[in-house]
């Protein structure tokens, strides 16, 4: 298996993803990983050479003041677009980017190309939830407007995702919306309740965003519109709280000598909370995995977006998703 890795995407590139890359194939002896980006930057971090790491050199790069589409379309040997080139030609069977989430989708359709039958992609990051389970939620951005159709082909990628790579068996999927009665909602969230209601899944209606990290569901579909707030939200909740906690934890010595004893309590809290763990957004309803890590990903996030595209094509995610979808076509 080998997977392509945009090393020049991200805040820290091409650092962090080249240690990110390392730490996976010293724990996977299953994998190759092709960084994609400038050879000399890279080497720079690459402590020796290793049999299961190679590198495709290239000086051009996306940059994130780029509008993505044209950036896709006229920056043909750019680090994104070769490692998702290297994915439409069967030279590599997914690839990672932390670069421009807006390029990297683009990429992905008019590289990596749609699975047929799916008629818009979606985003969709593993959220952290109390229990440190998590859920999935979809989509994030890559649709700012749906039909009742598009969220009911979400649900079916989503519920495929969790239980193939996230080993959940019948995962819950629920529909983000202002009530949980089967009434609530515009005209949008009533459409999709009565397709999902029918649809082979396992639907447990509407659900609320304040239930969202009580693990109300395995699998959250909306619009991208309303996703992308409730992921930023959730976000900025959680930065917001560690950030007063810290103030409020080193306003005094016994406040700070509080902190000392709770240390451990609160590393284990932040490591529910933490992104990286989970691994990156997968852009579903494309031919192949393409996985967008974190912009600010550390050498762990890189780590963990290679386990998460590792199983993903493991259990071929991808054409899994298309023979639900031929399925139901044919129905």
């Amino acid at each position: 298996m080998k997977i392509a890795i945009d090393a020049m995407g991200g805040d820290h590139a091409p650092k962090e993803a080249v240690l990110g890359a390392v730490e996976a194939v010293k724990e996977f002896n299953d994998i190759e990983i092709l960084l994609v980006g400038d050879e000399q930057q890279i080497m720079q971090y690459l402590s020796a050479p290793h049999n299961r790491i190679s590198i495709l050199h290239t000086d051009e790069q996306i940059l994130p003041t780029d509008e993505p589409v044209r950036a896709v379309r006229r920056k043909k040997q750019a680090s994104m677009v070769l490692a998702a080139q290297q994915v439409a030609e069967g030279k590599a069977d997914a690839c990672i980017s932390a670069g421009s989430t807006g390029a990297l989708m683009a990429a992905g359709l008019f590289v990596v190309g749609r699975i047929k039958g799916i008629e818009r992609p979606a985003l969709a990051p593993t959220l952290p939830t109390l229990n440190g389970d998590g859920f999935v939620l979809l989509d994030v951005g890559a649709n700012a407007e749906a039909r009742a159709e598009h969220l009911l082909q979400f649900a079916i990628m989503g519920s495929v995702y969790a239980e193939k790579v996230r080993g959940i068996k019948n995962p819950r999927v629920g529909l983000l919306n202002i009530g949980t009665e089967d009434k609530k909602g515009n005209e949008l969230t009533k459409a999709a309740f009565a397709l999902m209601k029918e649809a082979p899944i396992n639907f447990v209606g509407n659900v609320e965003s304040r239930d969202l990290m009580e693990g109300v569901a395995d699998v959250v579909v909306t619009d991208g519109f309303t996703g992308n707030m409730v992921l930023k939200t959730t976000e900025g909740t959680a930065m917001a709280v560690f950030k007063m906690l810290k103030e409020s934890l080193m306003s005094s010595v016994r406040s700070k000598l509080a902190a000392a004893v709770l240390k451990p309590e609160f590393k284990e809290i932040k490591g529910k909370m933490d992104y990286s763990e989970h691994g990156g957004a997968a852009l579903f309803g494309l031919k192949a995995p393409v996985i967008k890590a974190h912009g600010s990903s550390d050498a762990r996030a890189f780590y963990s977006a290679i386990r998460q595209t590792k199983t993903m094509v493991q259990h071929e995610v991808a054409s899994t998703i298309q023979r639900y979808v031929e399925k139901e076509d044919n129905k």
